[in-house]
């Protein structure tokens, strides 16, 4: 057993590594720049975490994703692992204290959001601390090629100035070969080594069902389908009359989406995950964190955005290995949604301006101030207020994102937090002298350890019920000895955040780049068509179409598709279908050709060449001419 191995087997209970996971290990361990790119659910956090454990010093992880970043880290406590997050959530003194405790070396695993990278603070602290590994998560997210590019992302390379010899490690699931060049670049690769697990999924099926009646196709489909599934809507209203639909018809189903309260969406999440409630119906709100190995199908109700969107979310069925299937449902209505959609992504410059001025309006932020400043923000309060579309402001602060101004974090649970500021010493004083709460104080100190040294995670209920006293006595004491001056105290809150990253300007001088409008406008409308293209392709194998798209030129035949069923039902064999294939394109490339005499020139078996001919017509690519001739459609 080498050190890695050993490294899985304490912390994991694994002897050994899934595909490709112990050379991207060896290759960060060596010091390589490495690019990892590796299927959801195919355990990239092992390939930092292990690395990471195994060096002295702190790795640091970076991740777009608070609730993710969080989640991590309590796995890693859990195990017994030394781990912080830090995020705009957190006060500037226990961001303080936590790079306090990542400089004296306590920390293994320093979980950070890439908009602190760019402060004061971290790059006054990160040269003390010794850093063993730097790992970027979702790191597609650096390239304006990416289909989820966010600007914070390009401040990580200035962590090379500061941290020149430390290597990097970028993960993401999906990227195309134009976003795995510009995911080197733009962190300055040196001796860069890449690792990509094949994409393929020889056990799952894309099926692409067109449909009038998407309604009736679903409920087919989550009858005879046994198992767990996920059903993708593209709205939150949706959610819910699809949940409807299937429980009205004895189906246990429920739905999800982030504008739910996130305790409930968390039960809603846990019900799934262990079989209680079989069908999800959701946004794309749900996926982070899912790693439930027995889903039997993912169904897209409507089109996602994008084949990358599309390929991640189908990825969650059948990570166990079984037969699974990838459904997505399509109408002619689609299309004319399509348009609606890309007026919706891409607001007019004067509407994204008018949200520009009433956010800051909203805040009472003054002309050339706000800078720095972190904001609770309710997206429902602030449309309200000044009469805008939820959908319309979401996409104006998305875009005012991409040009640097600012950045929306999404719901963050942070629970109660505190602190003792004083000495134990000063405590007890107070103590003696405050008999009122001195068994309150004792309390704290019995349930919670490191709570002069950290700020320390507490429950007012479980306080409440152990002290046997209302939840709201609870808050007085808490409060009592923040005004004393002796804690630091945060309540639990539960809401996204806005950071302002610039100065507030006048809405005259607002300026949105080509780059970051025009130009990712038409990325936009590229990801699209090639959606359209896959979803309106009737002769390719859609497992061949996707890999395609993300490089793969040498995929064959998945034969499970709906376009491979049509084709195996011609019965033929892989080899004679597409000697046949060739025979007719050769002839009818250049030339239209009379159907009898089509059939006479090719030199095989009339009634096999007969199938192929009726076969590509039916797809569209032979078509018949005015003069009753076939030629062919490009």
């Amino acid at each position: 057993m080498n050190k890695y191995q050993q490294i899985l087997t304490k912390y994991w209970g694994y002897t050994n590594f899934r595909p490709l996971q112990e050379d991207i290990i060896r290759s960060v361990d060596e010091g390589n720049d490495t690019l990892a790119l590796l299927p959801t659910g195919g355990g990239k956090s092992i390939t930092f975490q292990v690395p990471g454990l195994l060096k002295d010093g702190t790795c640091l992880v970076i991740t777009p994703l608070i609730a993710l970043m969080i989640d991590q880290v309590e796995r890693l406590k859990k195990l017994d692992i030394k781990a912080i997050a830090l995020h705009s959530g957190l006060s500037s003194q226990e961001i303080k204290i936590a790079l306090d405790h990542c400089t004296f070396g306590k920390v293994k695993f320093l979980y950070i959001a890439p908009e602190r990278i760019d402060t004061e603070l971290f790059k006054y602290r990160a040269p003390k601390m010794n850093i063993n590994l730097i790992a970027v998560d979702e790191a597609h997210c650096i390239s304006q090629w990416g289909y989820d590019f966010r600007p914070s992302y390009l401040k990580i390379s200035k962590i090379r100035e500061i941290l020149p010899n430390v290597p990097i490690l970028a993960l993401t699931a999906t990227a195309t070969t134009d976003v795995i060049q510009d995911i080197q670049e733009k962190l300055e690769f040196k001796n860069a080594a890449i690792f990509r697990s094949g994409f393929e999924r020889k056990n799952l099926a894309y099926i692409v069902r067109e449909t009038e009646d998407k309604e009736k196709t679903l409920m087919d489909i989550a009858t005879k389908v046994p198992g767990s599934g996920i059903i993708y809507v593209r709205n939150r209203k949706k959610t819910r009359e699809i949940a409807d639909l299937l429980r009205n018809n004895k189906i246990h189903a429920d739905y999800y989406h982030a504008g739910l309260d996130i305790s409930i969406r968390n039960k809603k999440q846990e019900a799934w995950h262990n079989g209680q409630i079989p069908i999800i119906v959701a946004t794309n709100a749900f996926g982070m964190g899912i790693d439930k190995s027995n889903v039997r199908f993912v169904v897209h109700y409507d089109l996602p955005d994008s084949l990358e969107e599309y390929f991640q979310e189908a990825g969650r069925a059948g990570r166990d290995g079984r037969n699974a299937y990838a459904v997505i449902l399509y109408n002619i209505t689609d299309d004319r949604d399509i348009n609606t959609r890309l007026r919706n992504r891409f607001p007019e410059i004067d509407t994204i301006k008018a949200v520009y001025q009433a956010l800051y309006n909203f805040y009472v932020i003054p002309l050339e101030g706000g800078k720095g400043l972190v904001m609770d923000f309710n997206i429902g309060e602030f449309c309200l207020k000044y009469n805008f579309s939820i959908v319309t402001t979401h996409n104006c602060l998305r875009l005012l994102q991409n040009e640097g101004y600012l950045e929306v974090t999404e719901e963050i649970d942070n629970p109660s937090r505190m602190h003792f500021k004083v000495s134990r010493d000063d405590l007890y004083k107070y103590q003696v002298s405050n008999q009122a709460l001195d068994g309150f104080v004792k309390l704290l100190l019995r349930s919670y350890t490191g709570i002069f040294t950290d700020y320390v995670k507490i429950d007012e209920y479980i306080l409440a019920k152990k002290a046997a006293v209302d939840v709201d006595a609870i808050y007085q004491y808490l409060n009592k000895l923040r005004s004393a001056d002796l804690i630091s105290y945060f309540p639990r809150k539960k809401t996204p955040l806005i950071i302002f990253n610039e100065e507030r300007l006048d809405v005259k001088s607002l300026r949105l780049s080509p780059e970051n409008y025009i130009i990712r406008k038409e990325f936009y409308i590229t990801r699209l068509n090639a959606m359209l293209m896959y979803v309106t392709s009737n002769s390719k194998c859609r497992s061949q179409l996707l890999l395609q798209y993300f490089g793969d030129r040498g995929a064959e035949r998945c034969g499970r598709c709906d376009t491979c069923i049509k084709r195996n039902e011609l019965d033929l064999s892989r080899y004679e279908f597409d000697l046949i294939l060739q025979e007719l394109k050769s002839r009818l490339i250049n030339e239209s050709v009379p159907y009898d005499q089509l059939i006479d020139s090719i030199n095989k078996e009339k009634e096999k060449v007969i199938r192929v001919i009726k076969w590509l017509i039916e797809t569209n690519k032979i078509i018949q001419t005015d003069d009753y001739k076939l030629r062919w459609h490009n």
